[in-house]
């Protein structure tokens, strides 16, 4: 047992590593060592809780480590990861005892350096153990203390109490330290939700139908993608966040969509399966990420999708103008909305980042405009919640662009559990709101002549 435990720590200070030096993805990352090294379920979840929780609590945790590491400078990385696994687990872990999360601390320390670093990670953490860490409200400011206690760059939470207040503000970084449900949406071509569940309860998976979508499922206990059901092209894993994206589109029978930023699949695919006779054409910038929109599609059964590899700011080149009924614009943004399952978003965006976004997305708007048919729709999302690049990119549209007006019907195609959060014809959904993804939607109508 405890070879076991010492590995999947060794793990966890891999995957610390690499989102630190190569700015890998964590969830990326865990998959693969999870692949790679046949884990069990247990230690499946071990690795998970540790590395996810480390990088959510990231900042707290430096800022207990700070007085009891003299010469951070100087100490390598791998080291103070592993300093930060071990605390983390000390402070927000109750089922292992210190002293074994000390032993194992050691031992790797003696495995992956010498005998100085072993002593110095002993050192360390038992005088934690014996001293506790330092309280948070030895911080004065405000916006400091809220920064730390959740780990989030303080630029980010000045800029959010800025355009939503503290209360919001600090809901919102509270939430984000929690881990989210896994969901999945329906594939109501194959299968009802009633079934579904029932199918899912049977393999020994611990499922509820969701609240807010129709036809959407919260997996409580076990990962749905090992199910036979998924297997069999009943399902998709996607929040339900990112499902409100069909209903706010209403594509239906045989309208032409285009889906300009496609990959991986998710909203094409609702899309896909909510037409008869009509076809998405879904478009992304990379082959390998057009790849996995195919596979989608085949596991779904779905034979209503072309997929191009293309730049979506080009594609007056490749369509005739006024082609298409419906057009969605799941434009790439910063994803601070979905902080919960890539905690290392935080750490890595910046407010310039943020800003050549809206540029990019305020590029594929202009784009794609004039392939929309008269009366058509365009809808466009993303999975942030910074104004910069939601209302803002969304009413200078409208500005650019006098032949299209806001949708006065998106309110109502939505689902009723989501409808009050509609405001001047846009969707901002914050993470604490549904306890899903922090998400944005707007929809404009084509004027007809």
């Amino acid at each position: 047992m405890t070879t076991i435990k010492k590995n999947v720590r060794e793990l966890a200070v891999d995957v610390l590593e690499s989102v630190e030096k190569n700015q890998s993805y964590s969830n990326l990352l865990l998959n693969s060592k999870i692949e790679k090294h046949n884990l069990s379920g247990v230690d499946n979840g071990l690795l998970t809780e540790i590395t996810y929780g480390t990088i959510q609590r990231k900042m707290t945790l430096d800022y207990y480590l700070e007085p009891f590491v003299r010469d951070r400078k100087h100490t390598l990385s791998w080291v103070y990861n592993l300093l930060r696994i071990s605390l983390y687990q000390m402070v927000y872990l109750d089922k292992v005892p210190d002293h074994a999360i000390i032993y194992e601390a050691v031992e790797i320390a003696k495995k992956r350096g010498h005998k100085g670093i072993s002593s110095m990670v002993n050192g360390v953490l038992r005088n934690i153990q014996r001293q506790g860490v330092r309280p948070l409200t030895d911080i004065k400011d405000e916006t400091e203390r809220l920064a730390i206690a959740t780990s989030h760059p303080q630029w980010l939470v000045e800029r959010w109490i800025e355009q939503y207040g503290v209360e919001k503000t600090s809901e919102m970084c509270e939430i984000n330290l929690t881990a989210p449900l896994q969901t999945v949406r329906v594939n109501t071509r194959k299968i009802s939700r009633d079934e579904l569940v029932r199918l899912l309860t049977e393999e020994g998976f611990e499922v509820e139908k969701s609240s807010i979508v129709p036809e959407a499922i919260n997996c409580l206990r076990g990962n749905l993608v090992h199910s036979e059901s998924y297997t069999l092209g009943f399902m998709t894993v996607q929040d339900e966040s990112s499902m409100l994206v069909a209903h706010a589109l209403g594509a239906v029978e045989n309208d032409m969509v285009l889906d300009a930023c496609a990959a991986p699949g998710g909203k094409t695919t609702h899309i896909a399966e909510r037409l008869t006779t009509g076809q998405v054409s879904a478009i992304d910038l990379h082959d390998h990420k057009v790849k996995l929109i195919k596979k989608q599609a085949q596991r779904l059964g779905l034979r209503n999708i072309k997929t191009y590899v293309a730049d979506s700011r080009d594609v007056q080149q490749k369509f005739s103008a006024e082609g298409f009924d419906r057009i969605l614009i799941d434009a790439p943004c910063s994803g601070l909305g979905v902080m919960r399952r890539k905690p290392d978003i935080k750490y890595t965006k910046s407010k310039n980042d943020i800003i050549k976004l809206a540029s990019i997305q305020t590029e594929l708007l202009d784009a794609a405009a004039p392939l929309l048919k008269q009366g058509g729709r365009l809808v466009y999302s993303t999975c942030t919640v910074d104004q910069e690049e939601n209302q803002r990119v969304a009413e200078a549209f409208l500005e650019r662009h006098p032949d299209f007006e806001k949708d006065l019907e998106l309110q109502e195609r939505l689902p009723e559990g989501v409808q009050s959060f509609v405001e001047d014809n846009m969707l901002q959904i914050f993470p604490q709101d549904l306890d899903s993804d922090g998400f944005f939607i707007s929809s404009f109508k084509k004027k007809s002549k």
